[in-house]
């Protein structure tokens, strides 16, 4: 079973730009707890608390102070550098409760294949699962041990955690060992070239005006 880690929250009763400015200056996070067909709640969370999550996979949360009910991190909100969390939604489950999740893809290990030549590439970055709310894995490792050139992993061939149920299409390619292609210089050239877009000189055009 994943870690539930523990999110003291407070109840938000101003909103707006500014008053979320002032929350995060002092150290906390904006967030909305909703689902269940009950009424949504704004709150906040100390920063500090939410990166501890983050940073050690906990998607399910068990929410505390304010209010206690157990939450799935639904989505969070960066910065543009994607360094800070600017705000959080957070979705109502219960333990055992089923969900549908998007889980990303980490490669692991060294392939053989790129001693031969091989160029090893990541076709896809993340599938689909459903599994239980309290065991939603942090991420899914794609083992390239024993790729070889010319070798190739799909979806099907990925090891899932017991409980879970994969739900993008078990045909699709994952990852790839193939040869390097060389590319000539007036290939290169041509394609570092900047196409034409239609439409561009009449944007630029109207933001003159």
């Amino acid at each position: 079973m994943t870690e539930v880690a523990t999110l003291n929250v407070e109840i938000r009763e101003e909103y707006g730009k500014r008053v979320n400015r002032r929350l995060r200056a002092s150290g906390k996070v904006p967030a909305v707890l909703y689902g269940h067909k009950e009424k949504n709640v704004s709150l906040s969370i100390p920063l500090d608390v939410l990166d501890a999550a983050i940073r050690h996979g906990n998607r399910f949360v068990q929410l505390t102070g304010a209010l206690r009910e157990k939450a799935l991190i639904k989505e969070c909100q960066w910065d543009t550098w994607g360094k800070d969390v600017l705000h959080v939604d957070l979705a109502r489950v219960s333990e055992h409760e089923k969900i549908k999740v998007v889980v990303p893809l980490e490669l692991r290990g060294e392939s053989p294949g790129t001693k031969d030549g091989g160029v090893v590439k990541l076709q896809l970055h993340e599938i689909e699962l459903e599994c239980e709310a309290s065991a939603v894995p942090e991420k899914i490792d794609v083992n390239i041990n024993h790729l070889q050139l010319g070798q190739l992993v799909h979806v099907s061939d990925l090891h899932i955690p017991a409980g879970s149920t994969v739900l993008t299409e078990t045909t699709l390619l994952v990852v790839s060992c193939t040869e390097a292609v060389e590319v000539s210089e007036e290939e290169a050239a041509t394609e570092g070239a900047e196409p034409e877009i239609i439409g561009r000189k009449k944007e630029d055009e109207e933001s003159k005006e």
